[in-house]
Parts: C-alpha cells; sequence; structure tokens
C-alpha cells in the first residue's frame, strides 16, 4: 500500500519561487486601477480583487466604453478611458489584462505615471521589451510583477523542501506540460499580431515551472512548434533545455490537447510527480506523490488560494517601498526577463511543422 503522509515535509530555508507571501497582516489596501476588460478579469481577477481585504477596485477602462461602463456597474467602481486612468491620483496600482503585444506597452506607461504594475503573463512578447520595462520599473522605484498565480501556491515549496532533504537524491531531469483544448474561432490567442499563440500563452507555465526548480541558467538545446498554415501562428509545441548543472527540461505546451497541467522531476533515487500545478482550485488540496523503488509515498497538502496570495504578495510589496533595492523584487524582476529570454532562444531554435488550423 502506498504510504500517506498528511502533513508537507519541512519548508527549506531557501524556496524554489520568490519568497513565500505572509498573509497580509496589517497591510492598507492598495487602490487599483482595471487596464482592460478581459474574461479572465471579469471571471477570476476583478472578483477576487473585490473580495481581498488589501485591495481596492476603484476603477476599469477598456477601449469600450460600454464594456468598460459594464464592468464598473458590476463591481461598484468608476469607468474611465484608458489615458484618463493613469492620470488619477486615487490610484496606486494598475492591473494590466490587455492583449500580450500591449502588455510592455501599457505596462511602461503606468509606470511613467508613477504608478505600481502587476500584469498578466507575459510580462511583454520579447526580452528586451522586458529589460526595457524592468529598468523603467528600477528607475522609477516602482513594483512591477507579473501575475504568474502558480507561483504564490505554497505546493511548490514543498517539492523544493524534499529535493532539499534529498528524497530524490541528484536530479536527472525534469518535465513540464500545460496543455487545453482548441479555443473558440474568435479568441485573441489565435491572433498573431496582438500576441497570440501556445508559446505565449501556455509554454511560458512549464518554462517559469523549470526555472523556479533548476535554477537561473537555462538554455534551450532545440524545439519544435506545431504551426497553423495560414499565418504561422503556434498551435503547440515541445522545448528541451538544459540547467547548467547538466539536467535536462523537457516542456510542452499547446491549445489543441486534452487539459493537463502538471510537471514531474526524476532522480537517481525517485521521482516526484505534480499534477494540477499550474490552475488549482483554490479548494483543491494538492496531492505530490513521490515514487521510489519499492513504494509510492503521496504527500496530501492544505488548499491554497494562489490568486489572491499573488494579490496579497503584490500588495504588501507595494506596502513594504523601495522596490529597486529589495531583493525580493529584483528576484521577481530578473525571473520575469529570464523567462521571455527562454521564449526567444524556444522561437530561435524552433523547428516548424504547418498544420491546418
Amino acid at each position: 500500500m502506498p504510504a500517506q503522509r498528511t502533513t508537507p515535509p519541512q519548508q527549506p530555508s531557501a524556496p524554489a519561487g520568490p519568497a513565500p507571501d505572509s498573509g497580509g497582516a496589517g497591510v492598507l489596501p492598495v487602490r487599483f486601477g482595471a487596464l482592460g476588460t478581459s474574461s479572465f478579469g471579469w471571471r477570476r481577477v476583478l472578483p477576487a480583487m473585490a473580495l481581498c481585504p488589501q485591495t481596492e477596485l476603484v476603477a476599469v477602462a477598456g477601449r469600450s466604453p460600454e464594456r468598460s461602463q459594464r464592468f464598473a456597474d458590476r463591481f461598484g467602481c468608476a469607468s474611465s478611458s484608458t489615458e484618463a486612468l493613469l492620470e488619477r491620483d486615487d490610484i496606486d496600482a494598475v492591473y494590466i489584462s490587455l492583449p500580450p503585444s500591449l502588455h510592455g506597452e501599457w505596462a511602461a506607461r503606468a509606470l511613467h505615471a508613477g504608478k505600481h504594475v502587476l500584469v498578466e503573463k507575459p510580462i511583454a512578447t520579447t526580452a528586451a521589451e522586458a529589460r526595457a520595462v524592468v529598468a523603467l520599473a528600477e528607475d522609477r522605484d516602482l513594483v512591477l510583477r507579473e501575475n504568474f498565480m502558480f507561483l504564490h501556491h505554497p505546493q511548490h515549496d514543498a517539492v523544493a523542501a524534499l529535493i532539499a532533504e534529498g528524497r530524490l537524491g541528484g536530479l536527472r531531469s525534469f518535465r513540464g506540460a500545460f496543455c487545453f483544448p482548441p479555443l473558440p474561432a474568435q479568441d485573441i490567442r489565435y491572433v498573431p499580431g496582438l500576441g497570440g499563440g501556445a508559446l505565449l500563452d501556455a509554454g511560458v507555465y512549464p518554462l517559469r515551472a523549470a526555472m523556479m526548480l533548476l535554477g537561473p541558467g537555462l538554455r534551450v538545446a532545440g524545439a519544435t512548434t506545431r504551426v497553423r498554415h495560414s499565418d504561422g501562428l503556434d498551435l503547440s509545441g515541445q522545448a528541451l533545455l538544459v540547467s547548467p548543472s547538466g539536467v535536462p527540461a523537457s516542456v510542452e505546451f499547446g491549445f489543441e490537447h486534452a487539459y493537463g497541467s502538471s510537471y514531474s522531476l526524476w532522480g537517481e533515487r525517485a521521482k516526484l510527480a505534480v499534477d494540477r500545478a499550474f490552475t488549482p482550485p483554490a479548494g483543491h488540496q494538492p496531492v505530490l506523490e513521490l515514487e521510489e523503488q519499492d513504494h509510492v509515498e503521496k504527500f496530501t497538502l492544505p488548499a491554497a488560494d494562489q490568486l489572491n496570495r499573488s494579490l496579497t504578495g503584490f500588495s504588501e510589496a507595494v506596502a513594504a517601498g523601495g522596490a529597486a533595492a529589495s531583493p525580493r523584487e529584483a528576484r521577481w524582476r530578473q525571473e520575469a526577463v529570464a523567462t521571455m529570454d527562454l521564449v526567444d532562444q524556444v522561437r530561435a531554435k524552433a523547428v516548424p511543422v504547418a498544420v491546418e488550423g
């Protein structure tokens, strides 16, 4: 029978990702302006922002005044134009949920306006653009984070703890995947000019997870993508990376699959698998499965709301001040750029296979 363990392993002194959030005790609410009227904002982020004690939604702005007003009516805030939102003196931070091609531009505009920025992933569409936005945030001493929610889930710290305890032995490989079924034909992720494609939308997740667990300095050894014959949009792909210590990492991504969100680590002593790695619901209790030669051990972890933790962590960073000098905030910025470096490498290395789509 597999062994069951209901408490997580002892947390390591240096967690795999950025430092865990403290929970927001004593933090004044950060006043947000929402830039963009996306479906994801409507369904997930803005409802969470309305419920989080550390955040206050003040205004929302989008291209369509009618759609902006619909958002404002639902969330009890002001409707604004995009330019006017950045000029408001009752807003501390801007949440950006525009198409990816606009993330870098509007993050820069918000930073120039003196606002902290929480932007949906990816932070930009190229590493050069990401570096420019990061440099601006450092120059203005403002908090700049991607809303990579999975990085805030404590299940990944439990994974890092098992690695630190030596339960896997020396790491020999990492595999990660984030794939889901085809999207509606009108979805912006099918529009190349808006930063569409599976690599920017789904591929950044396993790339960031590999970096989280294998450390900095990953490089891409090879890649392949299935691209739409009509315009070259990437529908899915795979990439092989290698860490400075010689650990290979395989990542898979796409939106032409049955749903899958997972990663696994294979060591000289054991294998460790994490299911629902990137999008676990708030009430989901993660189960880490450690497979050794003669038995399987399962670790059942507490549920955690990674979206709430992301909003709370951002608010704490704003309240702490000194964003440019903070090692914690510097790491968020550095890893955002490093992710886009890997994206650029995947693009450069990828062997395209044209398909109908």
